[in-house]
């Protein structure tokens, strides 16, 4: 079978690979569709992991099971996510799913962005997922993303009438755009330096943005609210520019979303006084877990989320390096790569 290895130069290249055997309670897929992350084009985080099958956004058909496996058969259509918790132990128990050790040992062999991967019985039994028939599977490539953006608003603990600040606007800005809007935020107010997603984001639901290179993002923070800031921040880069920032257009009582990881050894000055008289809570949000990929699936199965929104890119897998390339363009929200029909 052919896959993509992504080499600790960060290029890409079309590798032939054997096709994995089975082992006790898994399946073999054979993928249809594989979105790009926004983590897979962060370099320092993949050179740590690179040479690697890169790919972990995949949906596919069932092309073989394990004799033992009884939930799956030949050609379901399935999103399959690549780590699951155990559901038992103590900190799944307390929904904290991505803290498993079962979870953070889970991966797809070899990857996603391959031709054949076989799914572990543990991701078999707790986060693989029968697709609607009219979901197709590029829309299916987006469960993984939309639910790690499901998790985050979660974790912002929107209820409704808020003021949400979206700092970052690519792929993962752009869906918070969206959710933070169909929660019911009173304003959705989104930050970046690219005209292109400011104006993708007022499309999809933003109120106002905000380019942070024409103008004092806090300032015009405070312009938008009265002087009231925002009630949820969502910090998309990993930067601490970003992180700063965040925290600056945070009003009381809000919470701030670190959504993406920065690097092992930066450090983040803060003011313990402010955050404490204010009560600004900081949170991270990491990943998803299998209560955040049935919701992301049923929020694309009712439209509320939709291929055109974000996909703005794909390409069969014989271009994956071009893919891989245009993925870090700021002129790319979400680039897809197909399978085949």
């Amino acid at each position: 079978m052919r896959a993509a290895r992504l080499d600790r130069d960060l290029s890409v290249a079309v590798a032939e690979l054997e096709v994995p055997a089975l082992g006790p309670g898994e399946i073999l897929v054979r993928t249809r569709a594989c979105g790009i992350c926004t983590g897979d084009i962060m370099g320092w985080y993949m050179q740590r992991k690179a040479p690697l099958i890169f790919g972990h956004e995949p949906a596919g058909e069932v092309a073989a099971v394990a004799g033992d496996v009884a939930d799956f058969r030949l050609g379901d259509r399935v999103f399959v996510h690549h780590h699951a918790p155990c559901l038992t132990c103590r900190l799944c128990a307390r929904g904290e799913y991505v803290q498993c050790a079962a979870w953070r040992n889970g991966r797809l062999v070899p990857g996603g962005m391959a031709e054949y991967f076989a799914v572990p019985a543990g991701q078999v039994r707790a986060d693989t997922l029968r697709l609607p028939e009219h979901v197709t599977f590029a829309e299916a490539a987006l469960v993984e993303p939309l639910a790690c953006t499901v998790k985050s608003l979660r974790r912002a603990a929107l209820r409704g009438g808020e003021r949400v600040a979206v700092i970052g606007l690519g792929v993962m800005g752009q869906l918070h755009v969206v959710l933070a809007h169909h929660a019911g935020a009173v304003q959705v107010i989104g930050f970046d330096r690219v005209s292109f997603r400011l104006e993708r984001a007022r499309e999809l639901g933003a109120h106002a943005t905000v380019h942070v290179d024409e103008c004092d993002p806090v300032e015009a923070m405070g312009a938008l609210t009265d002087g009231d800031m925002a009630d949820a921040v969502i910090v998309g880069p990993g930067s601490k520019e970003a992180m700063d920032l965040g925290i600056r257009l945070a009003g009381r009582g809000a919470t701030v979303v670190f959504f993406t990881a920065g690097r092992p050894d930066d450090r983040l000055e803060i003011a313990p006084y402010e955050l404490y008289f204010r009560e600004i809570r900081l949170v991270p949000s990491y990943s998803c877990g299998p209560n955040d990929t049935r919701e992301a699936l049923d929020l694309i199965t009712r439209g509320v989320v939709r291929k055109d929104q974000v996909v703005t890119h794909e390409f069969p897998l014989e271009r994956v390096a071009e893919a891989y390339r245009t993925a870090a363009m700021t002129s790319a929200l979400k680039t897809i790569v197909t399978f085949g029909s």
